[in-house]
């Protein structure tokens, strides 16, 4: 029988080395498509769908995730969501060309999509709300330095070793993650499981992908612009129209509801906008140390390490800060902190002291943690019990969005501002990317309003351990 302290100890450390896997992995395929291309005999863009694939899995895949985990239970459904992530892995790594690694991609979203949200809602059924912080503190780590580090790891293991090493090395990882899950993670079960709202699912799933993928290719001039109008009224269709079914059935995928509690409606929409911000620094500030600096891609990968050492170390100041700032003081102030930084790298040019460029960065990973930490704990402090599985579903799902919307807007941006002119024009691509600096800084700036909505003790269920009600947090 496991006893509850060994749950508590080691359960955090299953969760975040699953979720470390899996945002390393997302992160660190892009460092390998030209090795891939070449290995296969295509063109490296045409590899584009082994990343395109893998979004629109998670996409379509994240929302059902809740209802598994109240049916199956926690502890099978993580299992089975790692068993087909590390299977899927192996496909990757024997893919001898692209539709089949394109496939496997395919069942490797599978499997992540359902290992971030019953992850999450695992770590929130064991511990109280005024143990949730320091939790969910130690979680939230690998989906800030996976991004990090995965440009990294990737160039390094596609210098030293073929490409399918960066696949294979989730085979350890998996095993390891699989023999801690059977023998520490909660099983937890709706006593009274929902039935699957499928007509929402076919709905919210294929606008949501179409959407993702809409946002993943924008740009790349590969569809007209009346296409593209086309795609998104009907994409936005099939998301309204999942709106009012939801609205009339007492069963829904994604209870919607849940906006009306008022801190789980700010730390979701609300870090909606500030992650379009901060989302879209991974994507530029490689190209603004390979293309604008003349920095080799090794070199650029250990540029993006101070963010994740300042990332870890912020980890054990949270709680005390929260404790005395309290969210909505620390949400706003942090946000304009955030786009501060963000804006100062527009300042970074070739004649910037190396020095310099790493205090930035690790004041940005500071700001980066604290942010991370604050609203992903907030959106639980006032949902009860029940809830919490579609809570988890529909965060998680929004989140994904919000990384494509990131993505999407950092790409545009700088491709705005460069318009026509060569990539290879350095003094040029360096403008473009100080323009696009600047355009997240001020949605980043614009976000932190979002926070004034909050009250002062919104959030002490957790920072503080003082229960409140629901009704209490609702508008």
């Amino acid at each position: 029988m496991r006893r509850v302290q060994d749950v508590k100890r080691y359960l955090p450390w299953v969760v975040a080395t699953v979720l470390f896997m899996e945002t390393l992995d997302t992160t660190i395929v892009n460092t390998a498509v030209p090795s891939i291309a070449a290995s296969l005999g295509v063109e490296p863009l045409s590899l584009k769908a082994i990343v395109a694939s893998y979004i629109l899995s998670l996409a379509v895949f994240i929302p059902i995730s809740g209802w598994m985990a109240d049916r199956f239970g926690t502890r099978r459904v993580f299992l089975s969501a790692v068993s087909i992530f590390t299977a899927a892995s192996l496909l990757c790594a024997l893919s001898v060309n692209s539709p089949m690694l394109v496939a496997a991609r395919l069942l490797q979203g599978v499997g992540a999509a359902m290992m971030m949200p019953v992850g999450r809602l695992t770590i929130i059924r064991t511990f109280s709300k005024a143990e949730l912080l320091s939790a969910m503190n130690f979680v939230v780590m690998p989906a800030l330095v996976g991004p990090l580090l995965g440009p990294t790891v990737g160039g390094i293991i596609v210098h030293l070793a073929s490409w399918r090493y960066i696949f294979l090395v989730n085979l350890p990882v998996g095993a390891i993650a699989l023999t801690m899950i059977w023998r520490y993670l909660p099983d937890y079960k709706a006593q009274t499981p929902r039935p699957l709202d499928v007509v929402g699912f076919v709905l919210f799933g294929s606008g949501i992908a179409l959407l993702s993928w809409l946002l993943e290719i924008f740009g790349e001039h590969r569809l007209d612009i009346t296409s593209t109008i086309v795609l998104l009224v009907i994409a936005l269709g099939l998301l309204g129209a999942y709106g009012l079914h939801a609205s009339r059935i007492p069963y829904p995928l994604l209870r919607l509801a849940l906006f009306r509690v008022r801190t789980f409606r700010v730390s979701v929409m609300g870090g909606f906008i500030t992650r379009i911000g901060m989302g879209g620094m991974p994507f530029l500030l490689p190209l603004l140390y390979q293309l604008g600096l003349g920095l080799p891609a090794w070199q650029s990968g250990l540029m993006m390490m101070p963010s994740a050492a300042a990332a870890i170390t912020m980890k054990f100041a949270t709680k005390p800060i929260l404790g005395r700032l309290g969210y909505k003081r620390v949400l706003t102030i942090n946000t304009l902190l955030i786009g501060c930084a963000i804006g100062l790298f527009s300042l970074v040019d070739a004649g910037t002291p190396t020095a310099l460029i790493v205090l930035l960065a690790l004041y940005l990973g500071l700001c980066n943690s604290l942010q991370f930490t604050s609203m992903n704990t907030l959106a639980y402090a006032d949902v009860e019990g029940p809830h919490t599985s579609m809570a988890s579903t529909l965060a998680s799902s929004i989140q994904q969005l919000s990384m494509s919307f990131g993505l999407a807007t950092g790409s545009l941006a700088a491709a705005w501002f460069l318009g026509g002119t060569s990539q290879g024009d350095r003094v040029q691509v360096t403008s473009a990317l100080h323009h696009a600096f600047v355009t997240l800084a001020i949605i980043t700036i614009v976000s932190s309003l979002s926070f004034w909505k909050l009250k002062r003790d919104d959030g002490e269920a957790v920072s503080k351990g003082a229960e409140r009600g629901v009704e209490n947090a609702a508008t």
